[in-house]
């Protein structure tokens, strides 16, 4: 197996760092109820059960946190940004759910719980999703309380939708998936929408996911202003 390199998490977003929303959540255009990312080279740039030996210390204020032998471990830069503002959206939220099939679960909730989030205030709660966890406040920085579902087990991630849809009650059709590994598009089997994800998630990945969703939909409004991102071949872990 080779170890892919973890250079774009050397600088991790400051927890006072305002970084813009992805465009589309703002467009006025339709949106998925949920979006739900892969953890490992999506959300951030390791595999949380091969490259981190417990335990976890959390370092900076909460941008990272260090293993056994002092390695930090942080998200990719985009990511706290696009959740938290995934989360205060006016005039509803998104729901967010994470689809890993890392063999290290608890210590991938760990650090979800270590890794916090920029302060922002709470969402609006018109239409919001009666699961949706809208009462996120400006005092619940954690990166794991933004999640609505999690599902995060060894298996195909075919299993891991079946139980985000029946624990969410959100159709197939209105959940959009961000993975880096090619073999989890099987997941559009189910009616899923997948974008394949490369160097981690960043603003334009989100922009261009959801507007492949709005076409699959028929949503071709104008895409003025839409940074189009070429769907690039995923490095794929040995199994």
């Amino acid at each position: 197996m080779v170890k892919k390199s973890k250079e774009p998490y050397l600088v991790p977003a400051l927890l006072d760092e305002q970084l813009p929303s992805p465009a589309t959540f703002s467009d006025g255009l339709p949106l998925p109820k949920m979006l739900v990312f892969d953890l490992d080279y999506t959300l951030w740039p390791f595999w949380i059960d091969t490259h981190v030996t417990p335990p976890l210390k959390a370092k900076d204020g909460n941008t990272k946190a260090v293993d056994r032998f002092g390695e930090g471990f942080a998200f990719y830069r985009d990511v706290p940004s696009i959740l938290i503002s995934a989360k205060t959206r006016p005039p509803s939220p998104l729901l967010l759910g994470t689809a890993s099939r890392t063999s290290a679960p608890d210590l991938a909730v760990t650090l979800l719980k270590m890794l916090h989030l920029p302060p922002a205030p709470p969402p609006a709660s018109s239409g919001a999703h009666p699961n949706s966890k809208s009462s996120l406040s400006a005092n619940s920085k954690r990166s794991y309380d933004v999640f609505d579902y999690m599902q995060i087990f060894p298996g195909d991630k075919k299993t891991h939708f079946t139980k985000l849809q029946k624990q969410s009650k959100v159709d197939y059709e209105d959940m959009l998936f961000f993975d880096d590994e090619r073999r989890n598009r099987n997941v559009e089997a189910l009616g899923v929408t997948f974008w394949l994800v490369e160097d981690g998630v960043t603003r334009a990945t989100v922009d261009s996911g959801i507007w492949e969703w709005r076409r699959r939909r028929g949503h071709n409004a104008s895409k003025s202003g839409k940074q189009a991102e070429k769907e690039a071949p995923g490095v794929e872990r040995d199994v």
